[in-house]
């Protein structure tokens, strides 16, 4: 009698709680993709297929013409010939780097450590604008007469790429137990071996990634490359916005965008991979808090020999580095400080001024970034936290492996489609979608949408790693003690992810204000981007021009860094230098 009282109050209960849970994932899994569908793929596919479609029919023949034309071949070369060096020396220098921040203690490593993200977080156009006033005539580096030059081109990408190999290798190599290594320098192998032997071949899966994303941000450059090559040393993205822009050839900016985008599907197909490896080695290492640094001295038990020269090699080598990721920086405050009679604050005093190129001033372009900004960094967080979670899963069926996968995937190619595409993509696909009367292009609503697209991916690349070290466990546990599963979802998932959220939030932020690709086609004349306004002053002629963008490019590398150095605060101890 008391089981056909009790059951038919408490089924309907369980019942409706587990259709409440089936609810929540199958919209964790549609609202990003419909909004991956909408705003990336729909744009995409309407760039590229007005390249390909003539007369209402399948047109292939852009592929043999565009092919054809040396111009091509020559950007293919210089493309690959830019991401190829650019790599080789980051993970030449960022391996030293990293062993000398992630391996030894001494004051100053926590700013060292966030001096070397600033270059990576600076927006594209500021990194250009940096090195053009250190390689100009009558810069500091001028004589060398690398402005506008491919050397200079190189040296910017590695500039802007060393903080991901030494945060990539330095998180896997922080946990790396020392007594294997130890116990190959007690069994007589020389440091050089030691390192070759043992320690190399664990962090294989973290410089492969590490080089795999390196490669692919200097394969798909454009701010930084537009400025310092111009028309002369360009990359298949710079490319595309010259086709689409000055030569309204739309269909080889298609042809060059279905191209690029093979060529971002073989890097990130890599990185995954070496991500993956990476993640299976973590899980055989012991936890971070059992691994302390090394000081900056031959470690106990070690035989002498040339390790500590090997350690002193790789902190010479880093402190160059360092140095000389500060040049450009320091360089370009001191520029901006410099007038046409001495020193002062005129550059900064004329950024309240119109005129010529601009309609707004730079601190109304300031004001106009940071509101994009944040409506663009509510709605990565959105997406990029529910792709995050979903991923984070790990289902028993191969077939549900297979589909977390390749989500993780599919959310990783806005990371190298050409911002290029989706801005133009957006103009041709935005017009009264799906009927209805608003025409989106003119509303202002898709710059933080565009912005959003690019800045998913690194939400779910800085939360999914603390996501996926949560032990099943403690889930368990909390369900075994009859928390509901959205309980579970609060009191374990977001309690644990809590700061790395923060720390998503200031990368989502940082490159939202720095987006220039797809924002210069999209951003109203009345309302532009501090980026697209600092492109525009660099074309004006005039020192006094130079000099405002200069001021202007000082004011948002210091907005993105302070942004970043904030949130970098949050980020769990521990965590390890993924993004």
């Amino acid at each position: 009698m008391t089981d056909t009282l009790v059951r038919p109050d408490v089924t309907p209960a369980v019942s409706s709680g587990r259709s409440r849970v089936v609810a929540f994932w199958v919209a964790a899994v549609a609202l990003p993709l419909a909004f991956l569908g909408v705003f990336f793929a729909w744009p995409v596919v309407a760039m590229v297929s007005t390249g390909f479609v003539a007369d209402g029919h399948l047109d292939l023949g852009g592929f043999a013409d565009v092919f054809s034309r040396p111009r091509t071949w020559r950007i293919i070369g210089l493309t690959l010939a830019q991401a190829t060096l650019g790599t080789l020396l980051s993970v030449l220098l960022g391996v030293p780097g990293a062993y000398v921040l992630y391996r030894h203690s001494f004051r100053g490593r926590t700013f060292l450590r966030a001096l070397v993200t600033v270059p990576f977080v600076l927006p594209t156009v500021v990194v250009g604008v940096a090195f053009r006033s250190l390689l100009v005539s009558g810069g500091p580096l001028g004589f060398l007469q690398l402005d506008g030059t491919f050397a200079a081109i190189v040296a910017a990408l590695v500039f802007f790429n060393y903080a991901v190999v030494v945060r990539a290798v330095g998180g896997l190599w922080e946990r790396l137990d020392p007594r294997a290594e130890q116990a190959a320098r007690a069994l007589g192998a020389s440091p050089w071996r030691a390192f070759r032997t043992v320690t190399l071949p664990s962090l294989a899966p973290a410089i492969t990634s590490a080089a795999s994303l390196a490669f692919l941000y200097c394969a798909t450059a454009f701010g930084t490359v537009l400025v310092l090559g111009g028309l002369q040393f360009g990359t298949i993205e710079t490319e595309i916005w010259v086709q689409t822009t000055q030569f309204l050839d739309l269909r080889a900016a298609a042809v060059l965008s279905v191209m690029q985008l093979v060529v971002v599907a073989g890097a990130l197909t890599v990185a995954a991979r070496a991500r993956s490896r990476r993640e299976r080695a973590l899980a055989l290492t012991l936890p971070s808090a059992s691994v302390r640094p090394l000081r900056l001295r031959r470690p106990a038990g070690m035989p002498p020999g040339d390790g500590h020269v090997l350690s002193l090699a790789a902190t010479a080598v880093t402190a160059l580095v360092v140095v000389l990721l500060a040049l450009p920086l320091v360089n370009l405050v001191v520029r901006s400080l410099r007038t046409g009679d001495g020193w002062g604050l005129d550059h900064y005093t004329a950024l309240g001024s119109t005129g010529g190129a601009l309609t707004v001033t730079v601190w109304q372009a300031t004001l106009n970034s940071l509101r994009i900004a944040l409506d663009a960094t509510v709605i990565a967080l959105v997406v990029g936290g529910l792709v995050a979670l979903v991923v984070s899963r790990r289902p028993r069926r191969r077939i549900g492996r297979r589909a977390v996968a390749g989500l993780d995937a599919l959310f990783m190619l806005p990371l190298g489609v050409s911002a290029v595409t989706v801005g133009f993509g957006f103009l041709l696909s935005m017009n009264h979608p799906f009927g209805l009367p608003v025409d989106l292009r003119t509303s202002g609503v898709l710059v933080p949408v565009a912005q959003a697209v690019v800045a998913v991916p690194l939400v779910v690349r800085v939360v999914l790693p603390v996501l996926r070290a949560i032990d099943p466990r403690l889930r368990e546990a909390a369900a075994t003690l009859g928390a509901a599963p959205g309980r579970v979802l609060r009191t374990v998932d977001l309690s644990i992810a809590a700061r790395s959220l923060g720390l998503a939030v200031g990368f989502a932020f940082a490159a939202s204000l720095g987006e220039f690709g797809a924002t210069s086609f999209l951003a109203r004349p009345d309302r532009p981007t501090l980026p697209v306004v600092i492109f525009r002053l660099i074309g004006r002629p005039g020192p006094e021009s130079y000099g405002m963008a200069l001021a202007a490019s000082v004011v948002l590398a210091v907005l993105t860094a302070g942004i970043v150095a904030a949130c970098e605060r949050l980020r769990a101890p521990g965590a390890g230098g993924e993004w």
